[in-house]
């Protein structure tokens, strides 16, 4: 699955996950570890955190981390410390220790300094306490610590069970955090608690993006909720509009600069995450190139206008870069630091411009040969990220459209609106190629208040209007302020056709990190998903199985519990009594969630297929092919269960693949399960640069060459073996490494013998796209072969991928 990169990690914005993912990345990361808890504070808290001091753009030159006090007294800081985490530690990683004293007032805010940066030209207020940490802008774990020791935890359940951990703030993409983590951060920008520095122990609740605004123990500095701003006396426009600041290409000609009495109608208003409100010229230019609309960010201060209000801003025109610059995003062009006069209230908006089937671009972005396309003059006419672009801010409306991505816990869903570009016969668009981005895809989100629960195939009926927004996931969205009605289009799950008596049915499932703390009903909906949908195969090759108390980082490394309770699970809803042969890992080796020792598993059905068992199959030794019989003529594995060169490099944080030797009716087949690295890397299809680097591409191109190699050694002693290779590639039938993988004629992906607006498994930013596949060597002929959508393109998953079956006479 992903990093997951889950729908849970929300943007400073309304949503952040870890970096700006590439079209797949979802499918291809590691699931979210469990989260910390600890019981809200009455007191002592950390109240800001901000890791950009001195970076490019940053007008602080330090690092710091601000506690605060909601304590009717002194609250005493004697060998206390904070402590810092880097955002993705690993079994090595170590936390940095800051050393505090004295004491934080009632009501007060403690201030300590860390790492100077080169630029930025603001000292900070003057400290309380001291360190040298260099945090990340973008990514990382703050704890409050009673005692000055190191922590050792490096996951989020081991620091919930931590006890000298008074609080915990976890940002961007963090492993470690309370519940999600907080998300806004970057060179100018800190995330920080509101003035009531409420705790409810979700980071991302407690926390949003702001100014940096550091506040010591004595009151100095700009901490704490700013004291309204007097009107100015003086509210004629300046000179510059809203177009003058937005300018002909990504980047405002007037970033960095403060900029005064900018005039616009406030067209919408954001009350939560990301606060802030949008405005709007009412006397446009008249230049395509040039958006009209402004995002103005308030930070933790809630806006006070209210949509229909004619203003003038004042503020620092700042280039917001979600996930971070380093993320490979684009940047939002917004007012931060603003003063805002009200010259009158209930006018009418600007017309929200229709955008139909005709407004966008096929071609989705500029190809600029993997350079950045900030500096490039906007052509909205030529690609669909400069229209977005030249209209970012600005009040867009749709009509009917079709849903192409089932709605999110968050009520985000995915439309098109261009409903003849790639459809699939259920209703989503399929990605066909890395140059066929469906440029008619956008992302809706709501300032409502209400959720949209929709599937692949529904229609979003009516007119939805909002100003274009840009996040790191997922890039330009509509922020609806008017939401369409969902109109059902009758998405059923699919029932894959029961394998006859004669024929061994081989089935490939993603269970998204599944493990003994998962509720028992995702145990009975994977179950129920095996036996009625997938018509009990008499073998299925698992991916993200997790050892037996899931992501509990205590050296755990087995998952016979986990399986025991699936197998029953099966069992209850009719299936067959399954057995299961799998390698454990070595602890923390093979990827995946933190603590959590993910796998490939093969289940099989006893009754109808047998396993060959050889012993001495462990994590670390590899599995080979070996010459038997009299004439030296037939094979078998060396140990069966065994991995792939489990050693070699190309695994290296990465799960191994896992090598079966099974009969059938007196047949020998050989199946291999994989689950190949995730994306996690990629440059963002939507980000600056373009075409995006895949840097991601080369450990699974390592790997595809280790199965490659593996199976022609194979078929070079039996060239009429029977062998399926099957799993969660985390890669497109037409990337490198599935061509890696078929060279030589050795292999048949399956996936192109399906139509090609069949071949999908997966659901992405509204992509229907391909991350699992079955082949199948030479000597298995006419396999009959399917895809079973069953998840991913409805809002209620039991998994995030579609599994798949193959019959094999």
């Amino acid at each position: 699955m992903p990093p997951s990169i889950p729908p849970a990690l929300r943007g400073r914005r309304t949503r952040a996950i870890a970096v700006a993912l590439p079209v797949g990345l979802a499918a291809s990361l590691i699931a979210l570890p469990f989260t910390a808890q600890a019981t809200p504070s009455p007191d002592a808290v950390i109240s800001e955190v901000y890791g950009g001091g001195g970076n490019s753009g940053a007008t602080l030159t330090n690092d710091f981390i601000e506690l605060g006090n909601t304590g009717d007294g002194p609250f005493d800081l004697t060998g206390w410390s904070v402590q810092y985490l880097s955002g993705s530690p690993g079994p090595t990683s170590k936390w940095q220790v800051t050393e505090i004293k004295g004491a934080i007032p009632a009501g007060g805010s403690y201030l300590v300094e860390e790492s100077k940066g080169s630029g930025g030209d603001t000292p900070l207020p003057a400290p309380d306490a001291a360190g040298t940490v260099a945090m990340s802008a973008s990514s990382g774990t703050v704890a409050l610590v009673r005692s000055t020791t190191p922590l050792t935890c490096v996951s989020a359940a081991d620091c919930a069970a931590d006890t000298n951990i008074k609080d915990l703030v976890g940002f961007g993409t963090a492993t470690v955090r309370e519940n999600t983590p907080a998300t806004g951060a970057d060179n100018s920008h800190s995330v920080a608690r509101n003035t009531a520095l409420t705790d409810t122990d979700n980071n991302s609740a407690d926390f949003s993006g702001a100014t940096p605004s550091p506040r010591n123990s004595a009151g100095a500095g700009d901490g704490g909720e700013p004291s309204p701003t007097p009107s100015p006396t003086d509210t004629t426009p300046g000179e510059l509009r809203i177009h003058d600041i937005q300018g002909t290409t990504r980047i405002s000609p007037q970033a960095g600069k403060t900029v005064t009495n900018v005039p616009g109608v406030v067209t919408a208003v954001r009350v939560t995450g990301s606060r802030g409100f949008w405005i709007q010229d009412t006397a446009p230019d008249g230049d395509p190139a040039t958006s009209e609309g402004v995002f103005v960010f308030t930070g933790s201060s809630a806006p006070q206008v209210k949509v229909g209000d004619s203003v003038v801003v004042s503020g620092k025109v700042t280039e917001y870069y979600p996930g971070g610059q380093s993320s490979g995003s684009q940047s939002l062009t917004e007012l931060t630091g603003p003063t805002t006069a009200v010259l009158s209230s209930g006018n009418p908006l600007p017309q929200a411009e229709l955008i139909d089937a005709g407004s966008l671009p096929e071609t989705y972005a500029p190809d600029a040969k993997g350079l950045s396309i900030e500096s490039l003059a906007l052509k909205p006419g030529g690609y669909a990220l400069d229209w977005f672009e030249s209209r970012e801010g600005m009040l867009v409306q749709i009509g009917d459209s079709r849903v192409v991505g089932a709605s999110n816990a968050y009520g985000e869903t995915w439309v098109t609106t261009k409903p003849k570009q790639n459809p699939t016969p259920r209703g989503g668009t399929v990605y066909p190629s890395y140059d066929q981005l469906n440029s008619g895809r956008l992302l809706l989100g709501s300032l409502t208040g209400e959720k949209v629960t929709a599937n692949v195939g529904d229609t979003l009926a009516g007119t939805t209007t909002g100003p274009v927004d840009y996040g790191n996931f997922g890039g330009y969205s509509l922020q609806a302020t008017t939401l369409g009605t969902v109109k059902s289009g009758g998405l059923k799950p699919e029932v894959a056709k029961k394998g006859r008596s004669d024929e061994l049915s081989v089935a490939t499932y993603n269970v998204e990190n599944l493990d003994p703390t998962d509720p028992q009903a995702k145990f009975d909906r994977l179950a129920e998903g095996v036996v009625k949908n997938l018509a009990t195969p008499d073998i299925v090759s698992l991916e993200e199985i997790q050892d037996n108390n899931g992501a509990k980082d205590d050296g755990t490394v087995a998952a016979d519990r986990t399986l025991a309770q699936f197998v029953a699970a099966i069992r209850a809803a009719g299936g067959p009594a399954y057995d299961w042969r799998s390698v454990d890992p070595a602890d923390k080796t093979d990827g995946g969630e933190p603590g959590g020792n993910i796998r490939n598993v093969f289940l099989f059905n006893p009754a109808r297929v047998s396993f060959v068992d050889r012993p001495g199959g462990d994590a670390t030794t590899a599995t080979e092919v070996v010459t038997t019989g009299k004439h030296g003529k037939d094979i078998t594995l060396s140990v069966s269960p065994g991995r792939i060169n489990p050693v070699s490099d190309a695994w290296k944080s990465s799960r191994k693949p896992l090598v079966g030797e099974f009969t059938f009716r007196g047949e020998q087949v050989f199946v291999i399960g994989n689950h190949f690295n995730s994306k996690g890397g990629d440059q963002p299809t939507h980000g600056v640069f373009q075409p995006p680097t895949l840097g991601s591409e080369t450990q699974r191109l390592t790997q595809a060459t280790e199965v490659h190699d593996f199976v022609a050694g194979l078929l070079a002693k039996d060239k009429k073996a029977k062998v399926v290779v099957l799993g969660d590639l985390n890669d497109y039938q037409f990337s490198k490494p599935v061509a890696v993988l078929t060279r030589g004629g050795i292999l048949t992906d399956l996936m192109d013998k399906l139509p090609g607006n069949e071949r999908y498994s997966y659901v992405y930013d509204g992509n229907s796209q391909t991350l699992d596949h079955i082949l199948v060597s030479p000597g298995i002929k006419k396999p009959g072969y399917d895809v079973v959508h069953i998840n991913a393109e409805f809002a209620d998953q039991a998994s995030d991928h579609d599994p798949q079956v193959v019959r094999v006479k």
